[in-house]
């Protein structure tokens, strides 16, 4: 095989890999009420102030109306709570509660662990041509936005 397709190969099975691994790994027992496109809006809506819904469907790049429908079934479920500003009651804010905590928390560690394991086995010289490597490959993608 050329390096073409083995690139090729390795890309799609690991963005498919990816997609697998981490709905295995983060959908325990513990948090078996909701899915990765969840855990993602918690992660969007983080745990440090209270973020706007315009702030949170910019970072994950979805419509106000998608968001909305995930944020309704997050605040149903326990994970989020939303309040609106009282100058301005068209401006929404979601929180965390201590439940999106615990599942924002435990969605970090898995992604820790992935970095550790890919950074264990390389010296800074090979990590810096990594970093270098995706973000190319983060750029091309960010052409089709």
């Amino acid at each position: 095989m050329d390096t073409f397709e083995v690139l090729n190969n390795l890309l799609v099975k690991l963005f498919n890999d990816i997609l697998d691994v981490e709905e295995k790994a983060i959908i325990t027992d513990e948090f078996k009420d909701i899915s990765v496109t969840d855990m993602h809006i918690i992660e969007a809506v983080g745990t440090e102030e209270p973020r706007t819904m315009t702030a949170i469907s910019k970072t994950l790049g979805v419509t106000m109306g998608t968001l909305t429908i995930g944020m309704n079934a997050l605040v149903k479920k326990g994970y989020i709570i939303r309040t609106r500003n009282p100058k301005d009651r068209r401006i929404v804010f979601a929180t965390l509660t201590p439940k999106g905590v615990s599942a924002y928390k435990h969605h970090a560690a898995f992604h820790k662990d992935m970095i550790d394991s890919v950074m264990d086995s390389l010296n800074e010289e090979e990590a810096a041509v990594l970093t270098k490597s995706l973000n190319k490959l983060e750029d091309f993608f960010g052409q089709w936005k």
